[in-house]
């Protein structure tokens, strides 16, 4: 992957940019590494408040970090300053564009590994400081929640089901910058599940991939695990007692057998089903009240265990149930990328005027609901998302 011309330049001692009037269509270049994904693309976005991707170029890192069943920080780190620059030259030529005709750098801020998180804003930073051109800093969560409006042209409100390798939580999206978290894991994210389950069965990684593919030929039904939290009042998720279940069991059946660890992880994914149909379904009633909207309120799901088939079809047909659509971005579109950056940078700049620009630091911990209340088991250091 090559580039014509240098992606930074001599930098200017002013951004202007940040200080122009801004406008409904506009041309975003999204940067995202929060973590082991190294994605540029390009994004236009419509006055009509339609948009079009018109490159989305992603890097995986799984090869790298699969010797040590998880993804080491520094070695995304410097995976992603590697390859960084090609990335974005070949986003701009896929896109048929170049920087002198982007309207706008968007780039992840947060939440995520902090090493990432500072190669793809500071590269961001550089381009639109040397380019002249306006930065806003994304909250990486605000993506996840925002991609059906590129994908679907779905505009709030709506009910969010955020699962991802980090986070897990539901969320009324009333408007852009406009949420309000309803529930949140105490313990592990749902994707934190999939991965510890694929280590104790010694799937391999990426976990989650590895546990779908185990679980086709399972039976769902072989063992009773868990549902926690079902039937609670209290609209949150955990699964940390379902790993420890499936460790446990794992640990009674040994010498293991390839369908034996089908049937587990079969059997896992049931569990994991009904226990995020139980708290979607109260999160669902919640928002309807707190909004005042009909029952059709929509449900979004969205995050890289949106990619799950079994949770999908558990969650349509859930939706069905109480006759509101269920929404979900493409497959490639669930996992970290650029795209998602790219089209929430868009709804940004339409709204203006941009916050924080070149003075933004990236951030570990970044709730989306800065305002929500702590829950058991945020930390010393709040809640992370």
């Amino acid at each position: 992957m090559t580039s014509s011309a240098p992606i930074i330049q001599s930098p200017k001692t002013e951004c202007k940019a940040e200080r122009q009037p801004r406008k409904a269509a506009a041309l975003v270049l999204g940067v995202e590494t929060s973590c082991d994904e190294t994605a540029v693309a390009v994004v236009k976005r419509l006055p009509d408040g339609s948009g079009a991707i018109l490159s989305n170029v992603v890097r995986s890192q799984w090869e790298q970090h699969r010797p040590f069943g998880g993804v080491v920080p520094e070695i995304a780190a410097r995976a992603h300053i590697e390859c960084i620059s090609d990335i974005a030259s070949e986003a701009l030529k896929t896109a048929n564009t170049q920087l002198t005709d982007i309207d706008c750098i968007a780039a992840t801020a947060g939440p995520g590994l902090i090493g990432g998180l500072l190669v793809g804003l500071t590269f961001a930073k550089s381009i639109a400081l040397a380019h002249d051109k306006p930065l806003v800093a994304i909250n990486h969560l605000e993506a996840h929640a925002l991609t059906v409006g590129l994908t679907d042209s779905i505009r709030p409100p709506y009910l969010l089901l955020l699962v991802s390798g980090g986070h897990t939580q539901t969320v009324l999206v009333r408007d852009v910058a406009d949420y309000h978290r309803i529930g949140s894991t105490i313990d592990d994210a749902l994707g934190e599940a999939f991965d510890k389950t694929a280590k104790i069965l010694s799937l391999g990684f990426p976990g989650g991939p590895a546990v779908e593919a185990a679980a086709l030929n399972g039976d769902p039904q072989r063992f009773a695990f868990p549902r926690p939290l079902q039937g609670r009042k209290e609209p949150h998720f955990s699964f940390a007692g379902l790993k420890t279940a499936v460790r446990r069991e794992a640990e009674r059946q040994q010498p293991i057998n390839d369908q034996t660890i089908a049937d587990l992880t079969a059997s896992f994914e049931a569990a994991v089903c009904d226990s995020v149909i139980d708290r979607v379904k109260l999160a669902h009633r919640m928002a309807v009240v707190e909004i005042g909207e009909p029952d059709a309120l929509p449900i979004v799901v969205s995050g890289g265990v949106a990619a799950n088939k079994r949770l999908r079809s558990a969650l349509e047909k859930f939706a069905t149930t109480i006759d509101v659509p269920a929404i979900f971005p493409p497959i490639s579109l669930c996992t970290d990328n650029g795209a998602m950056i790219a089209w929430a940078g868009a709804e940004r700049f339409a709204r203006g005027p941009l916050a924080g620009g070149l003075d933004t630091s990236a951030r570990a911990r970044w709730p989306l609901d800065e305002s929500a209340a702590p829950i058991i088991g945020t930390g010393k250091h709040g809640p992370k998302a």
